[in-house]
């Protein structure tokens, strides 16, 4: 038996003993908490409460949260209580605000903080997830509720329909028969599992405390079901849990270069910008790991012909890949780089700026559970990044390759394809009707690989283009090890590996106890035929089908690594793992490297200066503090064309040395530096005075699907793509300074320096102009970018408080161990 199953089994034998009732655990007065309390600290803006009308408690971490921004790095042990709160089992000191008890079940308990957190407390597990519920729906109701309608086009992956767009603008989905029957099957896929019953129970006292609180208050809409919470965990995958499915756009891409340039030429290029294996890019942990394989040819492949999709497959595609959202960072140092020789854990996820958040915080305790943590409302019980007895846990977006399009061929008309030597009829799935009144017949049709997203050519045949994902009607299944988290199975490492190896969603998952630092990157990831590239459409016929899943212990994964830290901000896992099909931003330039800029020189660390490591990096501007290294120093080799563009040149190089923050310390209203406004308005200008030369007329066709710059009114995603490994490595390469992974093609003047430095001037002097023109001003000096538009309104304006703009996750946890089990 291998290590994995051993220690599935083992973590099954602890469930099967709360399954027969022996509760490990119970609840008492004072739930053991094996950490320092001045050390455990974590923050949730804007709020606790979030429903309507707003209370205290819906802005007062937001207070918190902002006075951090500030600070940068200068962060110290009296900073952390005063922007954070406490983050252990109990009231942990603070004052309480209410208790509420429950007739119906007499045991159960649940006492409110002075943040409105609920602290729920119970003998039995069945009482405990009753009260989760109840908190819930008093808490995130209004969220909930509209929730549990995209969560079905997310569950369906209907086409064309971006669920978390749906969400946020309110828009009813009323769902079919056949909807509701394809949600309900995820019951049946669980209770084969022989914990599966236990899984059930939970969902069902959970939705029973839901209900309760909805009948207390008078709500007379459709009570929560089963298939609501499947509805809602389908919306977290949908959004944070997926990676790949934009084959088709990307083959048009290579096939527009192919006609273009030729056949050898727009390969290169093709590869070059795709960065599958760019070895200059971050990695988080120790290792190889290779999630497919080179394919010496490509037989299994269909190359979509260049501007061949139609307005379907274009937009379905362009809609699926909005959806996806990487997000959040973590910072794990290491007891040998820690001062006091246990680890430090600043980590969170990243899911926007909303009210209602879209995480709420519950502590519950009873029946073998012991948790803290943020929960995604209406999705289930159980905390899904949190803390343990001894141990704290958290994610960030992965984005690993889960979902492939295959290239159907038709037989007869567009409704009828082949598969298997078979002419097939495509199924049609009635999903129900979207839009107020009578709203909007859903209906799309399907093959045995999934939804169909429209129609293009290959080779001037007319094909349908399907949609595949691993998880697709599978997504409930993700409640087994987050109910083993909450119930504290894992003891170490190792088996927390296990648990979170049954996560079928891709994320990075990071553990932390008094010893050791951890990094797991999950999904049910399929493993493709030898002839398939992993980067390109798969042919339907049948003769490339998936083979099976990545075993578990050949994901990434891995404790402390030599450097004593694992630092991740989605960038690549470990070294050889393929980028996804849709993930061309591993390149040389990534946003983890403002992390390691700041962690990695520091010999040793403290909780305050993790802290501080990641406030700084939340305000930086990667592409002054990186991605125009390259561009300054293509500069050092010739004059500028006049004073004005000289001055701007002095301008950027001091803002990289002042730190290039986007700060508006003396609050008035712009961004302190002026280099903020040049950059601004120069970075596009100058990422196609780089890629230009060689791309031409693909030039918009790159920028649809990724664009030049990923920063402005993103809110929390800042610089999660962009062109800025091409412009550094390009001009690295062209100035002859040390590359590692050389691109084939030379982008910039084609490889002249003197033609690529007068482009690169002429793209500064034109920002010149448009910067003097718009603000009345013609001295560099003088220009400042706007920082009232870059704070953060917490959508969709419920609140009305805003905060200063910051890239940092939405709940954090700052927390080390100092003892264990």
């Amino acid at each position: 038996m291998s290590r994995y199953a051993r220690r599935c089994w083992a973590a099954f034998g602890v469930v099967a003993m709360l399954v027969l009732g022996l509760q490990a655990g119970a609840a008492s007065a004072d739930p053991p908490d094996f950490s320092s309390p001045d050390e455990a600290f974590n923050i949730l803006p804007p709020g606790q409460f979030g429903n309507l009308p707003t209370t205290v408690n819906s802005r007062d971490q937001l207070f918190m949260y902002d006075a951090l921004t500030p600070l940068k790095d200068n962060v110290t042990a009296a900073t952390l209580p005063t922007t954070f709160k406490k983050n252990v089992f109990g009231l942990g000191g603070l004052s309480v605000k209410r208790v509420q008890t429950f007739p119906a079940r007499p045991d159960l308990t649940v006492t409110r903080d002075s943040f409105d957190v609920p602290h729920v407390e119970a003998p039995t597990r069945d009482d405990v997830m009753y009260g989760i519920g109840f908190v819930t729906a008093e808490d995130r109701g209004l969220l909930m509720d509209t929730f549990r309608g995209p969560g079905r086009v997310a569950a369906l992956d209907v086409p064309g329909l971006n669920p978390f767009q749906l969400a946020q603008s309110f828009q009813p989905f009323t769902s079919s028969q056949e909807t509701e029957d394809f949600l309900a099957s995820q019951v049946d896929l669980v209770l084969q599992d022989p914990r599966g019953q236990r899984i059930i129970d939970d969902i069902d006292n959970y939705l029973a405390g839901i209900n309760a609180f909805r009948t207390l208050v008078g709500n007379t809409a459709r009570p929560w079901n089963r298939n609501d919470v499947i509805a809602c965990a389908a919306l977290i995958a949908a959004v944070f849990g997926k990676g790949g499915g934009d084959e088709a756009r990307r083959a048009q891409l290579l096939s527009a270069l192919k006609d273009r340039l030729g056949d050898r030429e727009g390969e290169q290029v093709w590869d070059d910008l795709r960065e599958v294996n760019d070895v200059e890019t971050s990695v988080s942990i120790d290792g190889n790991f290779k999630q497919g394989h080179k394919a010496k040819h490509r037989k299994g492949n269909a190359i979509i012909d260049a501007d061949s999709l139609d307005t379907s497959a274009a937009e379905s595609s362009a809609v699926a890949q909005a959806s996806q959202q990487p997000a959040s960072n973590a910072i794990l140092v290491g007891a040998k780089k820690s001062a006091t020789g246990k680890p430090f854990f600043v980590a969170g996820p990243q899911v926007g700026y909303f009210y209602p958040q879209v995480l709420m915080e519950i502590d519950a305790h009873g029946g073998g559970i012991d948790t803290r943590g943020a929960t995604f409302p209406g999705a289930g019980p159980y905390v899904e990044l949190g803390r343990g007895i001894d141990y704290s846990w958290s994610a960030t977006s992965a984005g690993n390759d889960n979902i492939d399009i295959f290239v159907e061929e038709l037989c007869g008309d567009d409704t009828h394809y082949r598969f298997d030597g078979e002419c097939l009829e495509m199924e049609s799935f009635d999903a129900g009707r979207v839009g107020f009144g009578a709203g909007n017949p859903v209906v799309f049709n399907e093959t045995v690989h999934g939804p169909v997203l429209g129609y293009a050519t290959v080779d001037g045949e007319r094909v349908a283009l399907s949609s595949a994902r691993t998880t697709r009607g599978r997504e409930v299944v993700a409640a087994f090890p987050f109910a083993d988290l909450n119930a504290n199975v894992p003891t170490d490492a190792e088996s927390f590996f296990d648990v979170v190896s049954d996560i079928e969603f891709t994320f990075n998952w990071f553990y932390a106890d008094d010893k050791d630092v951890a990094m797991y990157s999950s999904g049910r990831l399929p493993v493709r035929h030898p002839h398939v590239d992993i980067g390109l459409p798969t042919k339907g016929s049948g003769r490339y089908e998936w083979r099976g899943f990545l075993d578990a212990d050949k994901h990434p994964h891995g404790t402390t690594p030599a450097d004593g830290t694992i630092l991740n901000w989605n960038n690549k896992p470990a070294r050889k793992w393929e980028a996804a099909d849709d993930n061309w931003t591993y390149g040389s330039v990534h946003r983890n490297n403002l992390l390691e800029r700041t962690v990695d020189p520091q010999p040793t660390h403290t909780l305050a200066s993790t802290v501080g490591a990641m406030n700084k990096a939340a305000t930086q501007d990667l592409r002054a503090v990186k991605a125009i290294r390259g561009v300054l120093w293509v500069f050092e080799t010739g004059p500028a064309p006049n004073p004005r563009v000289q001055r701007m040149v002095e301008l950027l190089q001091d803002w990289r040395t002042q730190g290039s923050h986007r700060l508006d310390l003396d609050d008035n209203g712009t961004i302190d530096h002026p280099a903020a406004a040049i950059l601004d308005r120069a970075w596009p200008k100058i990422a196609d005075a780089v890629m230009g030369p060689v791309l031409g007329p693909q030039l918009g066709d790159l920028a649809s699907i990724m664009s030049r710059d990923n920063r402005a009114n993103n809110q929390g995603s800042s610089y999660g793509g962009g062109w800025y490994g091409y412009v550094d490595k390009d001009l690295r390469t062209l100035l002859r300074r040390p590359v590692a992974g050389r691109f084939k093609t030379r982008f910039c003047g084609n490889g002249d320096l003197a033609t690529c430095r007068d482009s690169l001037y002429a793209a500064l002097n034109q920002a010149a102009l448009e910067l003097e023109d718009e603000l009345a001003n013609p001295n560099p000096d003088d220009w400042r970018a706007d920082a009232t538009a870059e704070r953060i309104f917490f959508s969709p304006g419920f609140l009305g408080t805003t905060m200063r703009w910051t890239n940092r996750p939405t709940f954090q946890q700052a927390i080390s161990y100092s003892s264990h089990r």
